[in-house]
């Protein structure tokens, strides 16, 4: 299962900026426990779908997951040993851009050690500081 958007409006985007907390997705609203991102960082399709397999495997399919982050924002990159100019190149991969803040990842459906465990294999795969939290 690949994280990639059906359709884009627009094929390249410029860089932008990842400062700043994030606007939505502050509280758990869809389980009982979430993984909450604690600094501003983009984070890859690849990555996120190593997260989602860590914490489903370590929850043997009991309990559901949610994925409150999508990657819908392309990466270009151009190839090796081209000479600058030439234009933009092709998007290589997607990235989520998440902010301080959010909560990326929901689960429900079992205990809390199976969940902070299986939340800490997925933190573990992504490459910013996160945080444990519970629903109000």
């Amino acid at each position: 299962m690949a994280f990639i958007p059906r359709k884009v409006k627009h094929r390249k985007h410029q860089k932008g900026s990842v400062r700043g907390a994030s606007k939505g997705s502050l509280s758990v609203d869809f389980g009982q426990y979430g993984l909450k991102a604690m600094e501003s960082r983009w984070i890859s399709a690849r990555q996120l779908e190593a997260a989602r397999r860590a914490v489903t495997r370590h929850a043997k399919r009991s309990g559901k997951v949610w994925i409150r982050v999508f990657p819908d924002k392309p990466i270009t990159q151009k190839g090796q040993e081209l000479p600058m100019g030439k234009g933009k190149g092709a998007v290589d991969h997607f990235v989520a851009v998440v902010r301080r803040g959010r909560i990326m990842f929901e689960v429900d459906g079992m205990d809390e050690a199976t969940a902070r465990e299986g939340l800490r294999l997925a933190a573990q795969k992504l490459s910013l500081k996160t945080k444990f939290v519970k629903k109000m």
